[in-house]
């Protein structure tokens, strides 16, 4: 039988996919090492079924977004988890995360964690006054999970990323106190030997809706997300948007120049000065990329 599905997992060589008959264990058609493309999770595939479960990844679907790290495609929300002590928050890998998220037409949202310890108060002035939806949580204290539940409930699919121990298993296991049980009975038949984020597996929090929990990472190579082309890293930066255009130079770069928008915005107190250092600091990553490495990026 031919029927469409949902990639919840891949490891090893095989894929879980979630149809309306049940779950499969899949193996991808050869075709996709021959093109040099992997199944994500989050993919909408077609698959031919078996009797016993099994069955073969034949075609993707069309993707409206995905991210190679981590591998996931289709995505609604990309929930930046940022710990506020052990790690300290990074801002500019936060702003590499961010503009990683916008370039791909994905809403982020920050969550700050462990404010029991540290609070965020200035990390969340900041992202706010750029525009974004911000959430200040504690997994000890249960403070703000109910919000952050809710934001969750109203996407398809959500992704849980950050730094590694930033938290995002514990959060996840705080929103949702059976996702232990969850976890153990999904991966026995998805395969997960023990619990451990070691790859991409979306879990499901209700009918079509989805959430993912993530392998941590502590570096962040932007030009592996399309972000390799200099004239649209502002794009990945959504409060400098409405200064475009306004340069005294059609080619100012935002980053040193006399008339620049950008610069007199953030004098004025609209852009956050954090902000300009990271995408300062991002276009100096890529300034120099030529047009063949721009397209070996993903």
């Amino acid at each position: 039988m031919v029927t469409e599905g949902f990639v919840r997992k891949g490891i090893g060589g095989f894929y879980y996919v979630e149809t309306a008959y049940g779950l499969y264990t899949c193996k991808a058609r050869g075709k996709f090492r021959k093109e040099k493309i992997s199944p994500y999770a989050g993919d909408r595939v077609t698959i031919t079924t078996e009797e016993d479960g099994t069955g073969s990844l034949d075609t993707i679907l069309p993707r409206k977004n995905f991210l190679v790290r981590p591998p996931v495609a289709n995505i609604d929300r990309l929930f930046i988890v940022v710990s506020m002590q052990t790690p300290n928050p990074d801002p500019f890998l936060i702003d590499k995360t961010v503009a990683a998220a916008e370039v791909q037409h994905i809403e982020p949202v920050l969550v700050f964690t462990k404010t029991d310890l540290q609070p965020a108060e200035e990390l969340e002035r900041i992202y706010r006054q750029a525009g974004f939806v911000c959430f200040t949580v504690s997994s000890l204290t249960k403070a703000g999970l109910e919000q952050v539940r809710s934001f969750l409930e109203e996407s398809r699919v959500s992704v849980f990323t950050g730094n590694t121990g930033a938290g995002k298993s514990s959060l996840l296991n705080a929103l949702f106190p059976d996702f232990s049980l969850k976890t153990g009975e999904v991966s026995q038949k998805l395969g997960r030997g023990r619990h451990t984020t070691r790859e991409v597996e979306l879990y499901k929090i209700k009918e079509d809706t989805y959430v993912a929990d993530t392998p941590g990472f502590s570096t962040f190579d932007i030009q592996r997300y399309e972000i390799a082309d200099k004239e649209q890293l502002v794009y990945g930066f959504r409060e400098f948007v409405p200064f475009l255009g306004q340069c005294r130079f059609t080619s100012c770069s935002h980053t040193c120049e006399l008339g620049c928008a950008l610069l007199e915005a953030v004098q004025q107190g609209k852009i956050h000065p954090s902000r300009l250092e990271s995408y300062r600091a991002m276009y100096e990553e890529i300034k120099d990329v030529k047009q063949w490495q721009k397209n070996k990026t993903v």
